[in-house]
């Protein structure tokens, strides 16, 4: 029976190569699978996937408010599916959640989305707080502080290095903007509790 999954974590935990090697393993087996990834991030090429370690496949992109479910289903009628992954999940809208369950319960295709719980601020996406409501199955990917605990938030830096507390949601970056830290070291780069 088809689920729909969220893997989650904080930025530089592996997420898109976990993706590419559980599509590549599905493809050794003869199946196919069927790429997803965010319009906006391009950072690896527009429609490609890419991970911090190098390796890479292309993907069909979503943007907001687009049909989801529709890409899909055409997908599916070009012949056997065997598992749809999604780049990026922070970056759907409520409603492409919606449409990614009706893909598990009316295709009955499987649905493996892998992006980011929290934002720069600690605020939930849009599109993970659907998914952590609807999804069959959750899975943290870890990653570690500085400190060697886990790292379950994430800061932005500003031009001059210091964590920025106000901003848009979304800003695309990777090492040079984006730190993962643990909650209490968060909370010491936000300036919600003093150093030590």
């Amino acid at each position: 029976m088809a689920k729909l999954y969220f893997h989650y974590s904080t930025m530089n935990a592996g997420k898109s190569t976990l993706l590419l090697q559980a599509s590549h393993n599905y493809r050794e087996q003869g199946m196919a699978t069927y790429l997803l990834t965010a319009a906006l991030d391009t950072r690896a090429g527009a429609g490609r996937i890419g991970s911090r370690i190098g390796i890479g496949a292309a993907a069909e992109s979503f943007s907001a408010g687009e049909d989801v479910f529709g890409k899909i289903e055409a997908r599916v009628k070009q012949g056997p599916l065997a598992c749809v992954f999604v780049d990026e999940a922070q970056f759907l809208t409520g409603e492409q959640v919606w449409q990614l369950t009706r893909v598990v319960d009316d295709l009955n295709v499987p649905v493996m989305c892998y992006g980011l719980r929290v934002d720069f601020r600690g605020a939930l996406f849009p599109g993970s707080a659907a998914l952590l409501a609807l999804a069959d199955e959750m899975r943290e990917v870890r990653t570690i502080c500085h400190c060697g605990k886990k790292a379950t938030m994430v800061v932005r830096r500003g031009p001059d290095g210091r964590a920025l507390r106000e901003g848009a949601q979304v800003q695309i970056g990777g090492n040079e903007t984006y730190v993962s830290l643990c909650r209490r070291h968060w909370r010491e780069e936000m300036g919600d509790r003093p150093p030590g």
